[in-house]
């Protein structure tokens, strides 16, 4: 498959197992880029990172005949990650874009550099990288130092899920490591790869629970017996935010045909967690929307560092690798995102609440047995530690490379953190989806809505009605995996 020349983040939802091709006019764009950076160097003027050290050492002049070495020298000195590894889909899609951003004709590397990470794509090599060792500037130094040294044969990778050093992998895929001339390592490690990836994951993660978040909070607001008022068109029409209108109509929608929603209302007024999910749900869409937008841009950039312009006929040294921009979006994700548990935590503490007939804990037999009182327990506890992950990164910065790099965004530290919260969430819905299928399940003969009903009864082939107490680990990992379903295939847009 040929990457479209713009790279949205529904297009990379889409994309399954597919084989990464560069265009012809991706190879033509990269070739004329490379043949005027050659030509250039042949006037022997000095060039950053080019035939230059690097960082505090840019005035260092490198012989023409050590470039090669230069650059390798770069790519195995800047690979000293550290800590837990990064997921192998996050480290495909780190090859994709990295190929995409090179593919643009600004870097000044050769066609088969570009090709041989569309070949590791390809093979399914997949690199081992690290979480820990980018400040999220300078481009994503250590992790995308240690996602290229297999193109010299060098570090670990996964081959067909098999961990190995690379240059087995290699040989194993009839592949041969490859030299590096000028500027390709550096081009290669800078960029902001590992930080777009982190959130270009979390965003299609993000996309996918808010529709589960709707979900589950109709599923509660009948298990809750709850009114649909605060839903109706008009209450939205005077607030006009894109997120809430649109939280609104799902609710609405979802609801259509429930039989508990006929029923006579006792209360007045619904808890908030109930009757205010338009506006946190909507609210978090709408930071989904703005984050989604800047990520956009990220990954259809050139973030590597010099910029070779050959239609400009220049040279320049930039700051295009700083990730301030991914680094303060990934962190407001982090807090928009942590809200859908917050409020999800919210409803399963009323469900279990003993209110409006249901039992305590939502327990037959109350007393003999608990329920699903220690559910809310992690589901807190989950929500608390969220809390904890949104204290923003991006307002940290760090002095490195001797004074040269004297603001960093710390943007690889939100990234991480934010898909942290991403799969907390998941968590905490995966509890308020068990508690409100069990609700719905005392709540019989009446039903909810047919799409409702349809969620309930797939989701109890996967974790029954809870009679009696049992080991609700298992339970509730079986939600955790039910969710991630697309929800699309229950018919839910």
């Amino acid at each position: 498959m040929e990457l479209p020349e713009h790279i949205s983040i529904d297009t990379l939802r889409n994309i399954k197992e597919i084989q990464l091709e560069l265009s012809a006019a991706a190879k033509g764009r990269i070739a004329h880029n490379r043949a005027y950076l050659d030509n250039i160097l042949k006037g022997g003027e000095t060039y950053y990172g080019i035939n230059t050290g690097f960082g505090s050492l840019c005035n260092v002049r490198i012989k023409d005949d050590e470039l090669s070495q230069l650059q390798e020298n770069l790519v195995c000195s800047h690979a000293c990650g550290m800590g837990d590894e990064v997921p192998e889909e996050i480290v495909r899609l780190m090859l994709l874009l990295k190929v995409h951003g090179l593919s643009q004709g600004y870097s000044g590397v050769r066609t088969e550099i570009v090709q041989r990470l569309a070949d590791f794509y390809n093979h399914k090599i997949s690199p081992v990288v690290y979480e820990l060792g980018s400040l999220g500037a300078s481009g994503d130094l250590a992790p995308l130092a240690h996602l290229c040294l297999p193109i010299l044969g060098k570090g670990e990778v996964y081959y067909n899920g098999i961990k190995m050093p690379a240059a087995d992998a290699l040989k194993k895929a009839g592949l041969q490591p490859m030299a590096l001339a000028a500027k390709e390592g550096l081009a290669l490690l800078n960029g902001t790869q590992f930080m777009s990836s982190y959130s270009t994951w979390s965003l299609m993660q993000a996309k996918k629970l808010l529709v589960w978040a709707d979900v589950i909070g109709a599923m509660s607001v009948d298990a809750f017996m709850s009114k649909g008022e605060p839903f109706s068109h008009p209450i939205h029409r005077v607030r006009p935010h894109k997120g809430q209108i649109a939280t609104a109509a799902r609710i609405l929608q979802l609801l259509e045909g429930s039989e508990i929603q006929k029923l006579k209302k006792e209360q007045v007024q619904d808890p908030y967690s109930f009757r205010c999910m338009p506006q946190v749900h909507g609210a978090t869409k709408d930071v989904v929307d703005t984050v989604a937008n800047v990520v956009e841009i990220e990954i259809n950039s050139v973030t590597d560092n010099p910029i070779v312009f050959h239609d400009d006929d220049a040279i320049m040294s930039g700051g295009n690798f700083h990730g301030q921009p991914l680094a303060l979006h990934a962190d407001f994700l982090a807090i928009a995102m942590s809200e859908l548990a917050n409020i999800s935590e919210r409803r399963t503490y009323l469900l279990v609440s003993g209110q409006r007939g249901l039992p305590p804990f939502l327990a037959p037999q109350a007393g003999l047995n608990s329920g699903f009182m220690i559910a809310q327990y992690t589901a807190a506890a989950i929500v608390s530690q969220n809390k904890q992950y949104c204290t923003p990164a991006s307002v940290d910065s760090i002095v490195s490379s001797n004074g040269q790099e004297d603001h960093v965004s710390m943007g690889a530290n939100a990234a991480t953190k934010l898909r942290r919260v991403i799969q907390n969430v998941q968590r905490v819905l995966a509890i308020e989806l068990l508690t409100a299928a069990q609700a719905l399940d005392l709540r019989r003969p009446q039903t909810s809505s047919a799409v409702i009903e349809k969620v309930f009864t797939a989701f109890r082939k996967e974790a029954s009605f809870m009679a009696q107490d049992e080991v609700l680990h298992d339970k509730l990992i079986a939600a955790e995996r039910f969710l991630n379903n697309d929800p699309a295939c229950f018919g839910i847009e």
